[in-house]
């Protein structure tokens, strides 16, 4: 089989997949071809599941699963193929805020443009780190901006992201996400990313 249909995998292709098997660290699923049959298989690790840390595989797949997999990696000489499915996805590190937060608040009732941020309430566990943050040398303030509800769960716990957009002046944008919840907090700092970095770690060893 192998001989016959490997040339037809390259890397960063695309199939449809079912899944025949999980275990722990991962899931074996078949790859169908063009003429409907599932000729090959390749190996979805369990940190390739999903942009969640995903302890268990099972806990997101299961036999029989029709899943999309993108090929990452294919050893010739042990005839194996490497597949992802969370690279067919944004990865939620590097939306931007206008993706997850759109501008216009109307689009959900739920989102909170800047001009209503007086009644946003924090998610838990943020003022706490707030007030940790203001500690913080070159951290002059601190403020809750736009709220907003995205489509899936990104992480159940309270999560802290540095944002990607580029740092306009002494303004610096985070995210606090908890659920589905996301909210947008500015910093005015003189630190540039580095230095907000060192500080969050800082913060967040006090607050274990």
């Amino acid at each position: 089989m192998w001989a016959k249909f490997s040339s037809q995998i390259k890397i960063g292709a695309i199939f449809e997949g079912r899944v025949r098997f999980v275990e722990d660290f991962g899931a074996l699923v078949g790859l169908r071809f063009p003429d409907g049959f599932y000729h090959l298989a390749g190996f979805v690790h369990a940190s390739e599941v999903s942009w969640d840390t995903i302890h268990d595989a099972r806990d997101v797949l299961t036999k029989g699963d029709v899943v999309r997999v993108k090929v990452i990696k294919i050893d010739s000489e042990k005839s194996r193929i490497s597949l992802s499915i969370k690279q067919l996805e944004d990865d939620p590190l590097l939306e931007t805020l206008d993706k997850v937060i759109p501008q216009d608040s109307s689009l959900y009732p739920s989102t909170l443009s800047p001009k209503d941020s007086v009644h946003i309430e924090p998610l838990p566990g943020i003022g706490t780190i707030i007030e940790e943050l203001m500690q913080e040398d070159g951290i002059h303030d601190i403020k809750l901006c736009r709220q907003g509800v995205e489509k899936r769960v990104v992480s159940q716990g309270l999560q802290l992201w540095i944002s990607n957009e580029p740092q306009v002046g002494e303004k610096f944008t985070m995210l606090a996400r908890a659920g589905r919840q996301v909210q947008e907090i500015q910093l005015t700092t003189s630190l540039n990313q580095e230095g907000i970095k060192m500080a969050l770690q800082r913060v967040l060893e006090r607050i274990r």
